[in-house]
């Protein structure tokens, strides 16, 4: 029987992916995902479910079950053709379309919500949204080609406070993705990047093919897709560890004829790490020698399952320097990002991330900036942690000038008074003091601590305690052989239990690079290596991040360091231990300071500074801190058994006598692992 993708249904029937998916749950059919598979007998399911809606004729229904009747998708043909058709601006919100309709804004919202759209009566819709809005009123809804209405300006809009996580805003409106291409080296991603560049450039770019900054737009059927040129998998950690996480989608690009190599599964593991979504480009199927079914089968071994073996990891076979694929390739870029709801406010105050800098001679300190919210202005004043400016001019990826830049569009910057870090993130600022002043604090403070950033050591963990979640040991593991690496991955997993886990960042044979330091520093990892050594590059970085690097030569010694230091993230078990017993046998009144309770020692020892609870008939009636012990006149710390004494308790004084008082301290135990 032939199959459909859930994608592919959802545009011939002209629904949203997520409303498709949410479709096919509510009715049984087990998917994972919008590029799963169904057969065409439940696509036609589906189609009939969403006839009904789609059918303004009293005699739709039975249409729909006639099975001697043409096919279904000519009878939703049918139905634009009768519908009026509605031009409306491109900044129209639902309450102008509604108005326009002849409907109150309720009545529009009632209907979006109805057909899965939660837009409020004041945001401009989408395309989806905007024909289920035709569907729910039998009109045929357009926008027209131009607007001469402009967004509200982020002037009229209250400032916002910027924090490290950026909060919806009610205008919130789909974004271009920010994709970054990661791989092993000659596996092609420059020659995709290039072919990409060249074929898909945003219409009018001066020159065609020159790219300007490194970070550029390209257009696929209409909907942008914004492209990082990173040097590799480290600068895109390294921009990770400055807090940058520009990336939405990163494109693992491996060779058909070469298979996963190291620098494949570091890349693999870096966007892993990052928790950003994974396409596989699988490169150079033109090759006589390719063999794509081996790539997808060792990438299954390390985690990521093609989803038409079952799995959820959308891959696609190109050949770059030919051109096969691209367009398959953006299409899951498309899917993918669609899936994640990538929206931002034009209108919320700008703020974003510095992707790379430079000191050109001609133009002074250079910054090329991702706007992730908002619309950057020439003429603002902006700062990152190390510099701050008022920016002069502001230039596309086309090398022109522009006045403004709105959410996920890359721009090079000028006007900055000293070179920022790849990584930092920037925000608008009132003025130039408050900047300068907020720039020199920072700068102060980064020179106070060194630049460092404390990293758990395995000492540390020894004594470390976790309460909330399953507390987990991040590791990046080398080896010398894959043997070792297999034995120690299976004595570490092995390790891993339901109190306390381990989490395997990384693992690879050979020597510890700086990649590795990196990836550690990001993670809060530790690095354990077995037989191998790190390169003076990699030792002096981890100096500079205080990561810690274990080395080893006997797997029992690595063994005994790894379960103490899990032993040491537990939780500890606590404890009661009564210490004494007292009973309450008279009661004096003593001015300014209330009722003592005269009491003798039947059991062990009463102290001062212990707590205690008071049980009247087997019931405890109080439990808290005793204030004061006394013996006769003098104040003491503790009183034996046998003897008699005057107990006052914080905050209690309605004790009586033949109370009983006991005396407890809570014990902590260190909790051990049988591993």
């Amino acid at each position: 029987m032939s199959k459909i993708r859930v994608y592919e249904l959802a545009k011939l029937l002209g629904r949203s992916n997520p409303e498709l998916v949410e479709l096919l749950k509510k009715m049984g059919v087990e998917i994972k995902t919008h590029m799963s598979s169904i057969d065409m007998e439940t696509a036609q399911r589906v189609e009939d479910t969403l006839a009904p809606k789609a059918q303004a004729s009293p005699g739709a229904e039975e249409e729909a079950h006639d099975e001697t009747s043409g096919p279904s998708d000519e009878k939703l043909a049918a139905q634009p053709q009768a519908a009026e058709e509605l031009v409306v601006d491109r900044s129209a919100t639902v309450g102008d379309i509604a108005k326009k309709l002849g409907k109150s804004p309720s009545e529009a919202v009632k209907a979006l919500v109805g057909e899965g759209f939660m837009t409020p009566a004041g945001t401009v819709p989408d395309d989806d949204a905007l024909t289920a809005l035709g569907i729910a009123f039998n009109r045929e809804i357009k926008r027209g080609p131009s607007s001469d209405v402009q967004p509200p300006k982020a002037e009229t809009v209250p400032a916002q406070p910027v924090k490290a996580a950026r909060k919806a805003h009610a205008d919130d409106k789909p974004r271009p993705p920010i994709v970054t291409v990661m791989g092993h080296v000659d596996h092609g991603k420059t020659t995709l990047l290039d072919f990409i560049r060249k074929t898909r450039v945003t219409e009018g770019e001066a020159g065609g093919i020159t790219q300007h900054i490194g970070a550029y737009k390209v257009n696929c059927n209409g909907h942008d897709i914004v492209f990082l040129d990173t040097p590799g998998h480290e600068a895109f950690t390294a921009m990770r560890a400055r807090g940058a996480g520009v990336t939405d989608i990163a494109i693992l690009v491996v060779a058909a004829d070469d298979g996963v190599m190291p620098q494949t599964l570091e890349a693999m593991n870096h966007a892993k790490a990052a928790g950003v979504p994974i396409i596989v480009a699988i490169n150079k199927i033109d090759k006589p020698d390719a063999k794509p079914e081996r790539v997808r089968q060792q990438l299954s071994d390390y985690g990521l399952v093609p989803e038409e073996w079952g799995g959820d990891a959308i891959m696609v076979e190109v050949a770059a320097k030919a051109g096969d694929g691209i367009d398959a390739l953006l299409e899951m870029i498309l899917l993918v990002a669609e899936m994640a709801e990538l929206k931002a406010s034009a209108t919320a105050e700008a703020e974003g991330i510095v992707v790379e800098a430079n000191l050109d001679k001609g133009k002074g300190p250079v910054a090329t900036i991702i706007v992730q919210q908002g619309t950057l202005k020439r003429g603002s004043i902006i700062a990152t942690r190390t510099s701050w400016g008022k920016i002069r001019a502001m230039l596309d990826d086309t090398g022109r000038p522009v006045d403004s830049a709105g959410p996920s569009t890359p721009v090079e910057v000028l006007g900055l008074e000293n070179v920022p870090m790849p990584g930092e993130t920037f925000r608008i600022i009132g003025s130039e003091r408050e900047a300068r002043d907020q720039v020199s604090v920072a700068v102060r403070k980064d020179q106070d601590l060194g630049k460092t950033r404390a990293r758990m050591t395995l000492e540390e963990l020894y004594e470390q305690m976790n309460t909330d979640d399953t507390p987990q040991l991040a590791v990046v593991l080398k080896c010398d052989v894959q043997g070792s690496l297999e034995a120690f991955h299976s004595t570490l997993m092995k390790m891993s239990t339901d109190e306390v886990g381990i989490n395997m960042v990384h693992e690879g044979v050979g020597r510890i690079s700086e990649s590795d330091v990196t990836l550690a520093s990001v993670s809060n990892a530790i690095i354990i290596g077995f037989n191998v050594r790190p390169d003076a590059n990699a030792k002096k970085i981890a100096e500079q991040e205080n990561v810690q690097i274990r080395l080893y030569r006997v797997i029992y010694d690595m063994q005994e360091d790894i379960k103490a230091a899990l032993e040491g993230m537990l939780a500890p078990v606590l404890r009661e231990s009564v210490v004494g017993q007292a009973e309450i046998r008279a009661s004096f009144k003593i001015p300014k300071i209330g009722r003592i309770a005269g009491c003798f020692v039947q059991e062990g020892v009463i102290r001062r500074n212990a707590k205690a609870r008071v049980v009247r008939d087997g019931i405890v009636v109080w439990d808290g801190n005793l204030s004061g012990l006394r013996h006769f006149k003098e104040d003491v710390r503790e009183i034996a058994s046998g003897n008699e004494c005057g107990i006052s308790f914080a905050g209690f004084q309605d004790f009586r006598d033949g109370d009983v008082v006991e005396v407890y301290e809570i014990l902590s135990e260190k909790k051990t692992l049988a591993i």
